[in-house]
């Protein structure tokens, strides 16, 4: 029997009034792997990637966690099981770092609570002596972003949704943030949604990129088969604007 998809949606749509979010989307997401969003502000990523943990609710089609409809899952305790980084991190401000990443632990009564959050910060690159007892504010970007990352992972999730977690972060930064993400990876087998804008992150970080635009999917495609071989004019544009030299042959490079 087949194993099922971490994630799926099946023809899902979802307006805002007159605004077309997504517009018949179908995309599957298998165990372990990391699928990133790409697009153009308002293109649908966003509106996707919160369709499963049901912070939106889509007007058309079915949304599946682990091969189960997700409307049948309680929302909270969906969430509390998948891991969640928005862009701007979403840290309690008056909370110290250790509090911050035991949140979810917390509320799901975890005994072990100070073990998980202490193993979720050395994954992200983050001694507890050090930083446990800081509060956000006396982090830097970079850091904060960690422990945001920390916190997602502090239960130990079988997934992790991703809403552009490096974007506010100078190139350096993003840079060793994506390192640490990569890291991450290889030391618990997540699966992952990621929203991002840039292309070059996508191939870098994704087994997959799925180009939105209009709340439709252009394509999905490995980054190698992606800039390769461009499934849409709009796709050889998007990644012509991001620096990337395309052709039939498989094989493609920043220029």
């Amino acid at each position: 029997m087949p194993t099922p998809s971490a994630l799926a949606v099946t023809r899902v749509s979802k307006r805002y009034g007159d605004v077309v979010a997504l517009d018949d989307v179908s995309l599957e997401i298998a165990p372990g792997e990391c699928v990133a969003l790409v697009g153009e502000s308002g293109s649908g990523k966003t509106t996707l990637l919160r369709c499963f943990n049901r912070m939106v609710q889509p007007d058309d089609g079915i949304v599946s966690v682990d091969g189960a409809d997700a409307r049948g899952l309680e929302a909270i305790a969906l969430r509390r099981a998948t891991g969640y980084v928005p862009q701007d991190g979403g840290l309690m401000p008056h909370w110290r770092v250790r509090r911050n990443v035991e949140l979810v632990p917390w509320l799901v009564g975890a005994a072990d609570r100070a073990a998980l959050a202490e193993e979720a910060l050395a994954l992200v690159g983050l001694d507890t002596a050090t930083f446990g007892a800081r509060r956000p504010h006396e982090l830097s970007g970079g850091q904060r972003q960690r422990v945001a990352m920390a916190r997602a992972l502090a239960p130990r999730p079988r997934t992790i949704l991703l809403d552009e977690p490096f974007g506010a972060l100078d190139a350096i930064t993003r840079g060793d943030l994506q390192l640490m993400f990569a890291a991450v990876r290889r030391a618990r087998p997540l699966t992952t949604l990621l929203v991002t804008h840039d292309l070059h992150e996508a191939a870098r970080l994704a087994d997959r990129v799925a180009v939105m635009r209009g709340g439709r999917i252009e394509q999905v495609a490995p980054p190698d088969e992606l800039l390769g071989a461009p499934a849409t004019p709009y796709v050889a544009q998007l990644l012509e604007r991001a620096g990337f030299a395309t052709g039939a042959s498989g094989t493609a490079g920043a220029r």
